[in-house]
């Protein structure tokens, strides 16, 4: 039998310890996910928002919480303007209140037609958002219907990672704005005479500190959108990337 020496022992132990605890490691980090630099954590918590955000969401389902409800509040909720009225239920609105999933299932609105009625009807005196607002756009229209006919659920996605790489005012900044702002700022009278679907108007409220104030709803600023749930933290961190490259109009 050949025997090892007692320094050759001491070399074999301290490699197989070694061997040992690299295993360990190695088999205690193999199940955390690694999240690549300009992707924030998904955990991010904030209101509702796109699912086109991250990978998580299924395209193909339509979301109350984060597509369908922005819309509605948006366009339907604002306190701050008379025509805008469903933001409670009241007679002067037949009391139909469409800010939450439960208030809009309570009204029926849903369920016997009534709102793609009055999001689709011809007659301006009868389509909601009523003028001088601008109706809803035939993309958000047919949301509205894809959400319906899966069941009208009250289902909500939020995306697993955040896009922070690849933030342009075509690709990330105008859609957000047309989804959650536009309903209220377009058209002849605006809001506020804030007409959002202008890139200037945009740059220039970014220059000013007045779009990343009202987004994060700081205290010296009106809150946007009024209603409804605040940006996520995501959508509130792409806007804010997109100020610090002078917002531009990419």
């Amino acid at each position: 039998m050949i025997r090892k020496g007692t320094k050759g022992l001491a070399r074999w132990v301290t490699w197989g310890s070694a061997l040992v605890m690299a295993m360990l490691l190695a088999d205690s980090c193999k199940h955390e996910p690694l999240v690549g630099p300009g992707v924030d954590n998904g955990q991010n918590g904030g209101g509702g928002d796109d699912p086109d955000e991250g990978t998580a969401c299924d395209p193909n389902t339509i979301w109350f919480q984060q597509q369908v409800l922005p819309i509605l509040t948006s366009s339907c909720t604002n306190p701050g303007e008379g025509l805008n009225c469903h933001h409670t239920a009241n007679d002067d609105n037949d009391g139909i209140e469409i800010s939450s999933y439960e208030t809009l299932m309570a009204s029926g609105i849903v369920q016997d037609g009534d709102l793609m009625e009055a999001i689709t009807d011809d007659d301006p005196d009868k389509i909601m958002p009523r003028p001088p607002f601008s109706p809803l756009t035939p993309d958000q229209i047919a949301l509205i219907q894809q959400w319906i006919n899966q069941g009208a659920q009250n289902n909500s996605c939020e995306p697993s990672a955040c896009d922070t790489l690849n933030v342009t005012y075509s690709g990330t900044i105008a859609p957000l704005l047309q989804s959650r702002c536009t309903s209220c700022h377009s058209g002849s009278t605006p809001s506020g005479g804030i007409n959002l679907t202008q890139w200037s108007v945009v740059n220039q409220r970014a220059a000013d500190g007045t779009l990343e104030g009202a987004i994060r709803r700081l205290p010296t600023f009106e809150p946007m959108p009024p209603s409804g749930p605040q940006l996520s933290d995501c959508r509130i961190r792409q806007v804010q990337l997109w100020i610090a490259q002078g917002a531009p109009n990419n």
